[in-house]
């Protein structure tokens, strides 16, 4: 239960917990004044909090990157900034979650390449250059999508394309797969056989060295028959649970089309519903599993009830 369940289900919490900081993060800041010449000429040496779309220029000596924009070209520093790198979308399903980048693998990046930047401006090394400040972490997105860029779309109010793409994009495809799961699963299943091999010379626990062997496999209990087809009941359900996700975040940061705010209540409760249901489904298959496992053992008279 510890290693197979508990850890990697607060690994998946805290990664859903991680993106929607990212998405209130980057919602925030995509409604921020785009930065253009004309702003940048009134600003002061205080300078203040926008947001910046265009194309790579230059990157000189790691650290600080030269974005051009419509009008304007603008310093960036990249230290101890977070940078994200959105994977190619083509336009069918849910984009990629973006990928979190160290700022001095940025240099790896062709010339060209578009970006979105968003967080304060302020003078360094005698020039108004964007910088991340502990209380405003800058947010850097390196993107390739169609999305369009006209300053008349910058100034409106509405969201842009690449805004939607984007706050799409921030959930991972399944968040109980994480840093912490496969270090889990491996001491769960060192653990159950070390509990097996304890016992392994002691007749009368028998059924206990079993038991422990089969739990050893229970990470792939799911993808055995017949359980399995209940797993592809889950997997359909959980995407489907994803994409009502993804339009309830949408819609409660008014980017969803015809659905106001008000409506992203019922895309939760659709989503979560969805979701209790996917888990009821691979448990059960687990479960479903391990009777056809154990009624194996007893036919063949390894067990006895």
């Amino acid at each position: 239960m510890i290693w197979y369940g508990i850890i990697p289900i607060a690994g998946g919490f805290f990664n859903r917990y991680k993106w929607k900081k990212f998405r209130n993060r980057f919602n925030d800041l995509r409604l921020c004044p785009m930065l253009d010449y004309r702003k940048y000429r009134q600003l002061d040496e205080e300078g203040g909090i926008f947001r910046f779309t265009g194309g790579i220029e230059s990157i000189i000596d790691g650290r600080m990157l030269w974005v051009r924009g419509e009008d304007l070209t603008m310093p960036v520093s990249l230290e101890k900034t977070k940078c994200f790198l959105l994977p190619k979308y083509e336009g069918d399903g849910i984009p990629e979650p973006p990928e979190p980048i160290r700022w001095n693998r940025v240099s790896t990046l062709t010339e060209g390449s578009k970006v979105f930047i968003g967080g304060r401006i302020k003078t360094q090394d005698n020039r108004l250059s964007f910088t991340s400040l502990k209380e405003t972490p800058l947010m850097v997105i390196f993107y390739n999508t169609t999305a369009s860029e006209s300053k008349a779309e910058a100034e409106n109010s509405s969201v842009t394309e690449l805004s939607s793409l984007i706050i799409r994009a921030a959930r991972t495809r399944n968040e109980y797969w994480n840093t912490l799961t496969p270090i889990s699963l491996v001491i769960g299943a060192l653990s159950l056989i070390y509990i097996a091999s304890s016992f392994l010379g002691r007749p009368a626990f028998r059924l206990t060295v079993i038991t422990s062997l089969v739990a050893v496999f229970i990470p792939i209990l799911p993808l055995l028959p017949p359980g399995f087809l209940l797993t592809v009941m889950y997997r359909r359900m959980s995407w489907n649970s994803r994409k009502l996700r993804a339009n309830y975040d949408l819609c409660r940061f008014g980017l969803l089309s015809g659905s106001p705010p008000l409506h992203a209540k019922r895309y939760a409760i659709r989503a979560y519903t969805l979701e209790v249901f996917a888990w009821a489904l691979i448990l059960v298959g687990i479960i479903v599993n391990i009777i056809f496992i154990f009624l194996f053992l007893y036919l063949f008279r390894l067990i006895s009830f």
